[in-house]
């Protein structure tokens, strides 16, 4: 049985710095912005920069830190609501430039719970045998479709990219990874951006109250699943969206700040791109150990959700470079 974990992790930030006192005009002050959100600053993209530069840099970071070359990428995934353009997505471009040799590439599009559906889909394929290195990325420009009038949302988004590399893990790594992923459509018009003006439109209210309660409701379930409870985790990662939004999932379920990621302070909510952000955030803090369980969850619009529990860094078995894929019988989970 092969079983997948989280290799390296890189992020990448524009270097346009927009502080709280950026949005004075609009009615509003650092001070209100922090207490109700948490946030300091957010970074933005700035005229002829491109996201997949941006992806780049977070990817190159993720396969150093595994100790990978792009020629062992053997598929790549992206997470974005917001490429560079309509058609083609990131994910060719940013195999090309990082110099993988013809891997398949696809965006997927799941909103703020893309990397979890990304992840998944990634474990997935070093499960069943089809891949032994895989690229996960998650890349978000979210000023690109901010409405900066509108007082609720402007002072919320960010721009970052974070990436993901996963592999097969070695003999006596543990339990497989275990995601629960599911949609309600019927909350599309909560959250949302549509063709002709282009803009994010959200009804804050209802979208928090959906976030907190969904995102502990999966969390306990992913965990429940796998004979585990919060006791066996290391970290637990929520998706950025607001401090307000992570500490009452984290007191919901009973997770202390000691085993909670919070990075939202001066990135803003970076949609797709938030958890591997926050990740990255835990390496460098020393508070990830090989071996450790990482629980994440997401909200995004759609409404889409996710949950996971995969391992940082389990031992992992020799890599011979370019060795052929043996296909092993499916994983059904």
């Amino acid at each position: 049985m092969t079983t997948a974990t989280i290799a390296g992790v890189g992020a990448a930030l524009p270097a346009t710095v927009l502080g709280n006192d950026h949005f004075t005009p609009l009615g509003t002050s650092h001070e209100w912005i922090v207490k109700r959100t948490g946030i300091h600053s957010r970074r933005r993209l700035g005229p002829g920069e491109s996201l997949t530069g941006l992806a780049e840099r977070a990817c190159r970071e993720a396969l150093a830190d595994a100790g990978r070359d792009a020629r062992d990428v053997d598929h790549v995934v992206v997470a974005t609501i917001t490429p560079d353009r309509i058609t083609p997505g990131i994910a060719p471009g940013l195999a090309t430039r990082l110099g993988a040799p013809h891997p398949p590439a696809l965006d997927l599009n799941a909103a703020c719970a893309g990397f979890l559906y990304a992840l998944d889909h990634a474990c997935a394929q070093i499960e069943s045998g089809r891949a032994r290195c895989v690229l996960v990325c998650a890349a978000e420009a979210l000023s690109r479709i901010t409405d900066t009038t509108d007082r609720s949302t402007a002072v919320l988004f960010g721009d970052a990219a974070g990436a993901v590399v996963v592999t097969p893990a070695g003999p006596g790594a543990g339990e497989r990874p275990a995601f629960r992923l599911g949609s309600d459509g019927r909350h599309e018009d909560l959250l949302y951006t549509d063709p002709d003006d282009r803009l994010l439109r959200m009804s804050g209210r209802e979208v928090y109250e959906f976030a907190v309660a969904t995102m502990a409701e999966q969390t306990r379930a992913v965990l429940t699943g796998c004979g585990l409870t919060l006791a066996d985790v290391g970290l637990f990662i929520g998706h950025q969206a607001n401090a307000r939004i992570l500490h009452a999932v984290a007191a919901e379920l009973g997770v202390p700040p000691s085993r909670t990621e919070i990075s939202i302070e001066n990135v803003g909510n970076t949609s797709s791109a938030s958890i591997p952000f926050a990740l990255r955030q835990a390496r460098n803090r020393g508070r990830l150990h090989p071996g450790d369980r990482i629980v994440m969850a997401a909200v995004g619009a759609g409404f889409v959700w996710g949950a996971g529990v995969i391992r940082w860094r389990a031992p992992s078995p020799a890599h011979p470079e370019h060795a052929p894929h043996e296909q092993e019988e499916p994983c059904h989970r």
